[in-house]
């Protein structure tokens, strides 16, 4: 079956950043045993990663590179954030590389890396931490099949097969 707006698509990938040298590492995957499975056109991927794949069907094999620009985006030296050292008073402070949820003024949820401790300062990255880099997938096809009525409605998909439920 074809991908296509509105079908569930379970694939297996591999994903590669380069590393420092310059060499291509790899950073995540996701495997028969466990695949990725999403509900496509639904917002939930990157816009250019379900666009690579939106030719393919089941059984096909992909292997393709989002630009940074199209993945998570440039490094921005601006979104490193120096949160006042009173923001954790009664609690230990963060260590250095840990994963803090932060929330805004308008109630939105993310996350920061904190990258440094000063006396009077969290210093945290708001960056995701895939930015500025060069996103190479490969990988392979394993079902597409339509969504669910309650996925479409939930807006997400409920497993390869469709009956996982909340």
């Amino acid at each position: 079956m074809k991908i296509q707006p509105q079908h569930v698509v379970s694939l297996t990938y591999d994903l590669y950043t380069k590393n420092e040298d310059g060499n291509e590492e790899l950073v995540e995957s996701a495997t028969e045993e466990q695949p990725l499975t999403f509900l496509f056109g639904a917002g939930q991927m990157i816009p250019r990663f379900e666009e690579n794949l939106s030719t393919l069907s089941t059984g096909g094999n992909y292997d393709f590179i989002i630009p940074a620009e199209h993945g998570y985006g440039e490094y921005d030296q601006e979104a490193v954030a120096n949160l006042p050292i009173e923001m954790f008073s009664g609690a230990d402070l963060p260590q250095v590389g840990s994963i803090l949820p932060l929330q805004d003024n308008n109630g939105n949820h993310f996350q920061g890396q904190v990258v440094s401790v000063a006396e009077d300062a969290v210093i945290v990255d708001l960056n995701h931490p895939m930015a500025g880099q060069e996103l190479h997938f490969k990988g392979t096809i394993l079902n597409v099949r339509p969504a669910t009525p309650e996925e479409l409605s939930h807006g997400h998909a409920h497993g390869a097969d469709g009956h996982h439920g909340h």
